[in-house]
């Protein structure tokens, strides 16, 4: 078993293969996402599991094996708390070190931003139909954008089929692409969105 002192530990922390972003309050299940792979990859993601029963307190009477198991568990909540609020804007760092235990750190963030992304599937659709382009930007990356928004209305379960994507993007394309958007309606053929 490792420890939070072995050389394989420490390297793994810092390697750049997962990059975690402060999280600021917005986009809670890329940062969970992201943070659980992190911390499977250490092999510390089971402090989570709602079904791992706590150690009884210590006595003088317990195994070498115990007393072993009970200090890797409080080294990989230790670990798994400073990864959660190491990766916390300052002003949620300060909101949650009093916790004491990662599992409750976890479940109130899970708790506030799962509860604040119910009303977000309204807000992505208003910015959804909302969403036109304009002339000084670039449209590949103004469709990126459109795609962004896409992918983030199937998180919460809307799923757009790919002709109306499609359509969707010719109908938002800028003013100067007028001649384009209608050339595209009076084609027959459908359109994948990799072809347009």
């Amino acid at each position: 078993m490792e420890t939070i002192s072995d050389n394989t530990t420490f390297k793994v922390m810092n390697q750049d293969f997962v990059k975690l972003d402060r999280f600021d309050g917005s986009n809670f299940t890329l940062w969970k996402d992201k943070l659980i792979f992190l911390l499977t990859v250490l092999k510390i993601s089971y402090v989570l599991d709602p079904n791992l029963k706590p150690f009884p307190e210590p006595i003088d009477k317990d195994t070498e094996k115990m007393i072993k198991d009970r200090k890797k568990r409080d080294e990989d909540e230790l670990v798994y708390k400073g990864h959660v609020l190491n990766t916390l804007l300052d002003q949620f760092y300060d909101l949650y070190t009093p916790m004491k235990s990662p599992r409750e750190i976890w479940n109130v963030l899970e708790f506030k931003y799962k509860t604040e992304k119910l009303g977000t599937d309204k807000f992505l659709i208003f910015k959804y139909f909302e969403f036109s382009m304009v002339d000084n930007l670039s449209v590949l990356d103004q469709v990126y954008e459109l795609q962004v928004l896409v992918t983030k209305l199937r998180e919460v379960k809307i799923v757009l089929p790919e002709s109306f994507q499609v359509g969707a993007i010719i109908s938002k394309l800028p003013p100067s692409w007028n001649d384009y958007r209608k050339k595209f309606l009076h084609k027959t053929e459908e359109f994948t969105l990799e072809e347009i």
